[in-house]
């Protein structure tokens, strides 16, 4: 028993690092960059804007392994082309896992592990996004960019309490007229097959991140583009 002035000295204050304030929540951010040079190499534009949007696909593929114990069932994932495939991650001999690398599967341009394409429709709902409206394709013909392969930071760079990695892609424009681009997306091949390495399925290019530009962008014939996507958290 405590009593007397011994209880009334009793400091029962809050600490004040015990408070949830807020600064220790962590957050996530993603940025787009984009830099355009003309045919002599001169930077002509930079644009930056804040991405908003990973799609339904991605959110999917974020589902954590006991989602699909307790549904005991698989989810479906659509590819730009419209085809749809099982997505189930679990142990047995039903189950359908992302595998990489696969030999069977071509990741060198146009095919690609990952790549960032680039369109020039928009989409109001983002989110439900599966392809790009008006997807600018692979070459040198009209209204076509020739696309570089994606390049990936080797290290995610920490600095205190902030980490960031991006992945950025280089276009070009080898035709005589300006091309304008007015939305972008993240794709990515996805090869799936049971946990014993039986029934593989080639679920084909899977848009996961899908943004409309704040404002088009012109590429000038002769030039290129080089694009970032920044994922960042606590920045």
């Amino acid at each position: 028993m405590m009593i007397g002035e011994t209880m009334n000295n009793i400091d029962i204050n809050m600490p004040n690092d015990a408070y949830d304030t807020g600064k220790y929540m962590p957050t996530f951010n993603a940025y787009l960059t984009i830099i355009v040079k003309d045919s002599k190499g001169k930077v002509v534009n930079i644009h930056r804007q804040k991405s908003h949007s990973p799609t339904a696909n991605f959110i999917a593929l974020l589902l954590p392994y006991n989602y699909f114990s307790q549904i005991n069932g698989s989810i479906t994932i659509t590819n730009i082309g419209g085809g749809t495939c099982s997505y189930q991650p679990q142990s047995n001999v039903n189950s359908y896992n992302i595998i990489y690398p696969n030999s069977n599967v071509s990741y060198t341009p146009p095919g690609y592990l990952a790549m960032i394409q680039l369109g020039s429709g928009q989409q109001s709902n983002p989110f439900s996004a599966t392809s790009l409206a008006a997807p600018i394709a692979n070459g040198t013909g009209t209204g076509q960019l020739v696309y570089g392969s994606l390049l990936s930071a080797s290290n995610v760079v920490a600095s205190g309490s902030s980490a960031y990695f991006h992945i950025s892609q280089l276009y070009s424009n080898s035709t005589p007229n300006t091309i304008t681009i007015t939305e972008v997306g993240v794709v990515v091949q996805i090869y799936t097959c049971s946990a014993a390495r039986s029934s593989p399925t080639n679920c084909g290019q899977v848009l996961v991140w899908y943004d409309v530009l704040s404002s088009p962008i012109s590429i000038p014939a002769g030039g290129t583009i080089l694009l970032y996507y920044t994922f960042t958290v606590n920045p």
